[in-house]
């Protein structure tokens, strides 16, 4: 009889009685499919770096009710879902959760995407047994060291220091793509949109591997956010995640005089380790890690070189052939 009013008093919770005689909820699918939508909407926001505040002005839905649906309360329509998933830059299809995740699909689906008609037809003979495996395996080709890591890691100061000292060109990924579009990183984003800059991030990069010259790669914060462009970097270069403690990310970001909202927003701090968090997996994919935590800069730097020097001194010979 409980279990009949309690189910009448709160329709989207089942309750099931246990052997002690006390009554555990249990969310039923529509609940449970809710949380995870929010739960996705949280970390692709967290992924880009993006505010509450910040998603709510450029998808023009209110602050409120993104909190709610990250919270797993808003039964959204499918329109404002796509007004959400515009607004960060995202794939509709991502923000939905899938009863068997496929970690790889964004970067699969990305690559069907972009592929010829001559590609897909021998990604179909690989797939179906009558292909080359050979013939499809990635190949490497290292065109030197890429740095990531969130805003504040030291990426542009470590990365001149490193360049200079083993002669090597030192890169911003992102003055590559102010540089080639005549617009800065927020023109940019104020006229195309997460979505657009995305993809002059992909371009800029094609452009930087197509010159054949090594190089140190300073990226921005969020590239580990859209797969293809992520997987690029990966293949390219022998990347290195640089970590530091959120504390020391909002210290030195304030301390360039960065007023983007991030660095102005009260609930800054908790931004921050939202994002952090929802990233480190991503940043773990790197092949190395360097803790610049509590570190001087030229103890970060030499600390930097260290992290490299196995590698440049095992793979020299490939390096020098580009």
């Amino acid at each position: 009889m409980l279990s009949i009013l309690v189910g009448i008093m709160f329709p989207s919770a089942a309750f099931r009685a246990q052997p002690n005689g006390d009554m555990t909820e249990t969310l039923d699918p529509e609940t449970g499919f809710l949380e995870q939508l929010g739960q996705r909407v949280r970390t692709m926001r967290a992924l880009r770096g993006m505010s509450r505040k910040v998603l709510a002005k450029v998808s023009g839905i209110s602050e409120r009710y993104i909190a709610q649906l990250e919270g797993g309360k808003g039964n959204v329509s499918i329109v404002l879902l796509r007004r959400v998933s515009n607004a960060m830059g995202a794939h509709l299809e991502d923000l939905i959760p899938a009863t068997e995740p496929a970690p790889d699909w964004p970067v699969i689906r990305d690559l069907v995407r972009k592929a010829t008609p001559n590609q897909i037809a021998q990604a179909k003979d690989v797939l179906s047994g009558q292909g080359s495996g050979a013939s499809a395996q990635r190949r490497m080709s290292f065109s030197g060291i890429a740095l990531i890591g969130l805003r504040g890691a030291g990426k542009s100061t470590l990365g001149k220091m490193l360049a200079k000292k083993i002669g090597w060109s030192f890169v911003e990924l992102n003055k590559e793509i102010e540089a080639q579009n005549g617009l800065s990183v927020a023109e940019i984003i104020a006229l195309y949109g997460q979505e657009g800059f995305r993809r002059m991030e992909q371009a800029a990069l094609g452009q930087l591997l197509a010159r054949k010259e090594l190089m140190v790669l300073a990226t921005g914060g969020g590239i580990v956010s859209e797969p293809l462009t992520f997987d690029l970097i990966l293949s390219s270069f022998y990347t290195i995640w640089l970590k530091a403690e959120p504390e020391e990310h909002m210290a030195r970001v304030r301390r360039q005089g960065d007023l983007r909202p991030m660095a102005d927003d009260r609930s800054a701090m908790a931004e921050l380790r939202t994002i952090l968090l929802s990233r480190e997996p991503l940043y773990a994919r790197a092949s190395a890690v360097v803790d610049t935590a509590g570190l001087s800069v030229d103890a970060a730097a030499a600390r930097l070189i260290d992290a490299v020097s196995p590698v440049l001194e095992q793979d020299a010979r490939m390096f020098a052939r580009g």
